[in-house]
């Protein structure tokens, strides 16, 4: 603060005595000042506390500007470049060139006062007389190592610096127009770029970029006065003819900023610009940047564009068209509310140039920022789609050569069509017969691809799409491009053949699938058409690639709503002609059916097309699966995706059964229910010889729900086999509750917050169909915890009864016994309310008893006797069946 108040004094002194000192004298005074300035300047970390803070900036730069003057007073262009270069850059005893910049650049960062004190010393006209010199004149000699040295470099910011301040207020640029040197810098960036100074490029441009934003009405008229647009674009055109692109754009795109920025002040330069083939040269600028290798200097080239893009609402009228709105169209789009929010298109010369630049370049790089401008101008207003479609028509006329264009282009393109219906809700039924015409003549299969794609989304969006596509004849198109696949692929059947479905022609395959499936849900005609034209057959051949698999299933499931029986036909038949290694067929067959079987109008169609038989032949097929070692074809497999086809096939079975009393007396007049527990009996993880075992003390006795959290999420080491036979029982439990059909037990997910997914003595093998606990909504009790449960379905139970003497496993005597007594303290809960024992009046659960536990029933001294003879009391109580108690 001492050395600030000295100062202050000083100055004061100084203020005082000038007007009596000669001018060399006053100078040498104010020189003899700023150093002692700029220390305190830099001692106190750039915090100036000078009340006479303006005055002093109003001195230091009237000197900085008559030195100036002085140094280039009377001097050749080259002569005064260098005599400024020595003036602002000398050191020692004879740098008051370098004092007075230095002290300049220092108050012009101070606050906005101080700074329209310099720009009124006229320091701005002798700036950029000064930059202009720098610019268009290169000195002839450079450093030693050709490289700018630091003096220069620092000096050359200060310089810049100092004009950004200064010509960012529309003052400074007023001042400008005293000298002739501001339209002389512009038109030598248009005509000099190849000859002016390297170093002085860029600087150059960021103080014109500058000058550009801060534009006022005289200044529009001064460059207009001095057909300086005019002028600097015919330096343009003769650039482009000679230099690299990247250096033509970086020249143009700082003509354009005067162009673009004054528009909001006056259209005068815009029209100049417009007048003089402005436009034309534009297109010749960017058409010769094909080919450019991605670098920063496309900044330039962006530049141009996002400009040009800019100049599209520059018009002194709006645009009037009226089209005609084909129909039929999504339900809430209406052309009549929708409302202009003022940036609209009203430049159509300019888009022209973005039109023609897209048809006439095939440049990825191009192409990309043409669809990307044409997709801004639409997100500025809805209306400009429909005012450039109903008079330039690009989305229209760009559809005739998209296939040209590289393939990211086309993703883009196609993307940008999407757009139409899901950001504006509009049908473009022209565009979409176009796209249709690319599809059938398939030109380029990836453009043919994503055009599908394209068609596709707009598919999902809504169910109009289905009637449209039905009715232009793309449903028909792709049902014979798609027979005509199948035909291929069942003559390729077992054997590969060279150029058969690779690449993109199978993912084509794949999307017409799937543009197959789309246009039938929910529409009922379309699903007819697929059958009128005899496809069904077809369809089917693609169920064995995995590829196709889903599209096709969804389309065989739409064929249920119109023929339950042909869709079971195929369902069943397909199942039981699979093979065993063939397991992601099955599994997937087996969720097609499930969704299916939720209409209880397939149900009688199941049964009548065997469904019951067939889903038993898989477990049938299943011998061995789970036995340990794994065996044959089922050592490849993890034991895991084993279960997962056990339960698939059983929620199969239990859906079908569900609310139909008709299939329920079926499967259980037949004997399905013995077949079924007989099937699971000799899937490898229950015994299988069938003697009881002698009977054991046990240690400890834990409950079927106890045992059912160790297999599921205990940590601890458990037997495979009983974790699968306590998994297999869980299934059991929820047929019998009827809900096993409704339950999500086999669930895609990763671990988290640390938690490992065991998968006890399985190898790689076992990578799908993680086993997760029923999803348990509402955190409702499980199950076995409810007090008064409902049997649905009591011929599960005697299943569970039957496999009740095949829970043990040799080595684990204890293990077994403990277990069985869970099942069978279990099974006596279920029967336990008056309800569940009524329901399984007629159901032989007493004979069963009899039967498969004999030795334990009729031994006292057996652990299971007890709860047995419990169960039996309870069910003889309702004279269940009066044959077995007499």
């Amino acid at each position: 603060t001492l050395q600030w108040e000295t100062l202050n004094r000083q100055f004061i002194e100084y203020e005082q005595v000038a007007p009596f000192l000669i001018p060399e004298e006053q100078q040498r005074r104010l020189l003899d000042f700023l150093p002692l300035f700029l220390k305190a300047w830099e001692q106190s970390a750039g915090v100036i506390v000078f009340s006479n803070i303006q005055l002093l900036a109003s001195e230091v730069s009237k000197l900085l500007t008559k030195e100036i003057k002085r140094n280039l007073n009377g001097k050749p262009a080259e002569e005064a470049r260098l005599a400024l270069e020595q003036f602002l850059q000398q050191k020692g005893e004879a740098e008051d060139g370098r004092l007075l910049l230095k002290s300049v650049y220092l108050l012009s960062q101070t606050d906005l006062r101080t700074m329209w004190n310099i720009i009124g010393s006229g320091l701005p006209a002798a700036l950029m007389q000064c930059l202009y010199l720098f610019f268009a004149f290169p000195p002839k000699k450079t450093s030693d190592d050709g490289e700018t040295s630091d003096d220069d470099t620092e000096t050359q910011e200060m310089l810049v610096k100092i004009m950004l301040n200064m010509y960012r207020e529309e003052q400074g640029v007023e001042e400008l127009l005293a000298a002739d040197k501001f339209q002389s810098l512009i038109i030598a960036t248009a005509s000099l770029w190849d000859q002016c100074s390297h170093s002085w490029k860029v600087p150059t441009g960021r103080v014109l970029r500058t000058i550009s934003k801060a534009q006022t009405k005289n200044s529009i008229v001064y460059l207009q006065a001095m057909d300086c647009i005019k002028i600097a674009i015919q330096g343009l055109f003769k650039l482009a003819d000679t230099l690299p692109a990247c250096d033509v754009c970086e020249a143009a795109s700082i003509v354009l900023c005067f162009v673009k920025d004054s528009y909001l002040e006056s259209s005068a330069l815009l029209t100049e610009f417009e007048n003089n083939d402005g436009y034309q040269l534009l297109l010749k600028i960017l058409l010769r940047c094909e080919g450019l290798q991605q670098n920063e200097e496309d900044c330039y080239l962006d530049e141009i564009l996002d400009i040009l893009t800019c100049l599209t609402t520059c018009g002194k009228t709006e645009l009037k068209v009226s089209g005609n709105i084909v129909h039929p169209q999504l339900p809430h789009f209406d052309f009549e509310r929708t409302r202009s929010s003022g940036m609209t298109v009203k430049n159509l010369q300019a888009f022209q140039v973005l039109q023609s630049i897209f048809q006439k370049s095939n440049d990825q790089h191009l192409c990309g920022r043409i669809l990307a401008a044409i997709g801004t101008i639409w997100a500025w207003d809805t209306v400009n789609f429909f005012l450039l479609e109903w008079t330039l028509q690009p989305i229209n006329q760009f559809t005739d050569i998209i296939h040209l264009k590289p393939p990211p282009i086309q993703v883009q393109f196609f993307r940008l069509v999407v757009s139409i219906v899901l950001d504006l809700s509009y049908v473009p039924h022209d565009i979409l017969k176009k796209i249709q015409c690319l599809i059938k003549e398939n030109i380029v299969p990836f453009c043919t691809l994503t055009a599908l794609q394209c068609l596709l989304s707009m598919t999902k969006k809504d169910l109009l799409f289905s009637d449209i596509f039905r009715d232009s004849g793309l449903l028909g198109l792709l049902l014979a491009l798609l027979r005509k696949q199948a035909k291929i692929l069942r003559k390729s059947a077992g054997t590969h053949l060279p150029g058969v479905e690779e690449g993109t022609e199978k993912e084509l395959n794949a999307v017409m699938l799937k543009m197959v499936a789309a246009l039938t849900v929910g529409s009922v005609r379309n699903t007819v058409v697929l059958k009128d034209y005899g496809m069904v057959p077809y369809i089917k051949i693609f169920l064995d690639d995995e590829y196709y698999r889903s599209a096709t299933l969804s389309i065989l499931e739409q064929l249920s709503v119109i023929n339950y029986e042909e869709y079971m036909s195929i369902i069943i038949g397909a199942l039981c002609s699979s093979t065993q290694g063939e397991l992601h067929l099955k599994l997937d067959l087996l969720k097609s059916l499930l969704r299916v079987l939720e209409s209880p109008k397939s149900h009688s169609a199941f049964r009548t097309c065997s469904g019951f038989n067939g889903l038993l032949s898989l477990l049938s097929d299943m011998e061995g699966a789970l036995q340990e070692p794994p065996s044959g074809l089922w050592a490849a497999v993890g034991q895991n995706c084993i279960l997962e086809l056990v339960f698939y096939t059983l929620q199969g079975i239990t859906a079908a059964l569900h609310l139909d009393p008709v299939n329920s007396n079926f499967f259980q007049r037949n004997g399905l229910f013995e077949k079924m527990a007989e099937d699971l009996g000799s899937l490898g993880c229950f015994w299988t010889k069938g003697e009881w075992q002698i009977p054991l003390t046990l240690e400890k006795t834990r409950t079927f729900a106890e045992f059912l959290d160790e297999a599921l999420c205990s940590s601890a080491p458990f037997p495979m086999w009983l974790k699968n036979c306590i998994k297999i029982l869980n299934f059991l439990d929820h047929m019998i509750k009827g809900t096993l059909h409704l339950e999500s037990y086999f669930q895609e997910r990763k671990p988290e917050m640390g938690e490992a997914l065991r998968d006890d003595q399985e190898g790689p093998q076992a990578q799908e169909g993680h086993l997760v606990a029923f999803n348990r909504p509402g955190n409702k009790l499980p199950a076995w915890e409810m007090g008064d449960c409902t049997i649905v379905h009591p011929g599960a139970v005697c299943v569970m009864v039957r496999l009740l003497p095949k829970l043990y496993k040799e080595g684990h005597s204890q293990l077994s016994q403990e277990i069985q007594c869970a099942v069978v303290d279990h099974i006596q809960t279920l029967v336990k309310s008056e309800k569940s024992r009524q329901v399984m009046c007629g159901s032989g659960l007493l004979s069963t008893i009899i039967t498969s536990c004999r030795d334990a029933f009729h031994n006292e001294s057996h652990p299971l006797h007890l709860p047995l003879t419990r169960v039996f009391e309870k069910l003889a109580s309702q004279a269940v069946e009066p044959d077995v108690l007499r």
